[in-house]
């Protein structure tokens, strides 16, 4: 599982010409899930967002996380962080897990975020979708669920 986590002033996914999902201060959080990704793969990812210190504290220094900051996470499924480009011009996706997996896991991540009393939004899975955001900071990190130790 993949994650790419932005902190963010704002941040908000619109489908068509609807809002579908919106957050002020807190986490963007782009998750590509592959093949062999179980819900362990979910609930370390899920961990390591809520607790990740990269919000200022008093002193200006990143020792607070999206939890002790009190902001939102949105979190949106995308499954071209998956993407292979080493051969040729067009990307390959066999590591992306189905659809149907996909959605469960990222859908259960969700959960677990809430969980942590973190307020999660979301986009719509497999939907066309716009995303605003503003990166304060910047601040953008690339979390794997295969790379832990």
């Amino acid at each position: 599982m993949r994650a790419v986590v932005q902190r963010v002033s704002s941040a908000r996914v619109v489908v068509g010409e609807s809002t579908v999902g919106a957050i002020s201060e807190g986490l963007m959080v782009l998750l590509g899930v592959e093949k062999e990704d179980t819900e362990e793969d979910a609930r370390f990812l899920a961990g390591k967002i809520a607790g990740l210190r990269i919000f200022a504290d008093e002193e200006g220094k990143m020792n607070l996380s999206v939890q002790e900051k009190g902001g939102g996470v949105l979190v949106v499924s995308q499954f071209t962080l998956l993407g292979d480009c080493r051969q040729g011009r067009r990307p390959g996706f066999s590591a992306a897990a189905p659809p149907e997996e996909a959605d469960r896991l990222y859908l259960y991540l969700c959960e677990l975020l809430r969980q942590r009393d973190c307020p999660v939004s979301t986009g719509v899975f497999r939907a066309d979708m716009d995303v605003h955001l503003v990166n304060h900071g910047p601040v953008t990190f690339i979390l794997d669920s295969r790379k832990r130790f």
